[in-house]
């Protein structure tokens, strides 16, 4: 079984100095790398704190999926990515409004990311 690469214009390009895709499928599975709050009409960082960058990068997370047919009901796993502790709940409601009920299993790390970013999120779908 191959790999396929999954790519849209819909969510931001990985800058060129960067090897990865927007996402790979695999059989029945999806990985969405990491989105962040870069909107792919600009290419700019969205204006804003936590509550916009989560919003943004859920849209890229989105786009991925749906590039390869899928959507958040096909999603089993998201990890959020914060850099700072005091962003958790202003993410985790902007998270909620977005994500929505039921709630696919989550992990959240606080990390370091470049400049400007406070929020990071990739995603594992399963497609039947």
């Amino acid at each position: 079984m191959s790999r396929t690469v999954v790519s849209t214009d819909n969510a931001p390009k990985p800058p060129a100095n960067i090897p990865l895709s927007q996402g790979i499928r695999k059989g029945g599975l999806l990985q969405v790398s990491g989105q962040t709050a870069v909107n792919p009409e600009t290419g700019k960082l969205v204006e804003g704190g936590v509550a916009e960058q989560t919003e943004q990068a859920l849209r890229n997370v989105i786009a991925i999926l749906q590039a390869d047919g899928a959507s958040l009901d096909d999603v089993v796993m998201l990890r959020v990515y914060l850099t700072d502790t005091a962003h958790f709940q202003e993410m985790n409601d902007t998270y909620a409004r977005v994500v929505g009920e039921p709630f696919p299993a989550r992990t959240t790390v606080y990390v370091g990311l470049p400049e400007g970013l406070l929020v990071e999120i990739d995603a594992l779908a399963v497609r039947d």
